[in-house]
C-alpha cells in the first residue's frame, strides 16, 4: 500500500493507555507503534484499523494539551451494523462516554452516535453505508461536476 495522500491524523491526549484502552475497544483499531522520547516529553501511539495506509497517532505531553474537537469535529468510524452501533452505545451510555444518539439522519450520514474519548474528542461511530468503489464512482462525478447531488 502507499502512503501518499492522508496518512495520519494526530491527537493530543492526557493519558496514552487509556486512549489506547479505547480506540482498541470502540474503533477495532491495533498498536503499530509505540515510543517515548523522554528530551522532548513525550508518549506517542500510532494505532491503525488495517484497512487503509492510515493511523491515529495519540501523544501525550507533559506540557502541551490541545483543546478537543468538536462540536461538530469527529473522527467518523465505519460500523458494519446498527446492531454494532446500538451495541456501542450501550457500552458507551454504561460508561458515561454517549454524547448523543443513536440517530438516523438519512443517506449519506446514515444511522450512528457520538461517543467521547477520554480526552473529549467526539468520533462519530456511524454504519458504513458506501462501499470503498461507490465512494471512488461519486467522488470522481463530484469531481467532474461539482453542482451534481449526492442521491442513492
Amino acid at each position: 500500500m502507499s502512503d501518499l495522500g492522508f496518512t495520519h491524523v494526530a491527537l493530543s491526549v492526557r493519558n496514552l493507555a487509556d486512549s489506547i484502552a479505547f480506540y482498541t475497544r470502540y474503533a477495532r483499531m491495533r498498536l503499530v507503534h509505540q515510543r517515548i522520547d523522554a528530551d522532548v516529553g513525550i508518549a506517542v501511539a500510532w494505532m491503525t484499523d488495517g484497512t487503509r495506509p492510515f493511523v491515529i497517532v495519540l501523544a501525550e505531553w507533559r506540557e502541551q494539551h490541545d483543546p478537543p474537537l468538536g462540536p461538530f469535529g469527529h473522527l467518523g468510524v465505519g460500523c458494519e451494523s446498527r446492531e454494532e452501533v446500538d451495541r456501542l452505545c450501550a457500552e458507551a451510555r454504561a460508561e458515561g462516554r454517549l454524547r448523543s444518539g443513536p440517530t438516523d439522519t438519512g443517506y449519506p450520514v446514515g444511522y450512528g452516535a457520538y461517543i467521547a474519548d477520554p480526552d473529549g474528542n467526539n468520533p462519530r461511530f456511524p454504519t458504513a453505508r458506501m462501499s470503498a468503489s461507490r465512494w471512488s464512482a461519486r467522488s470522481r462525478s463530484r469531481l467532474l461536476n461539482p453542482a451534481a447531488k449526492f442521491r442513492q
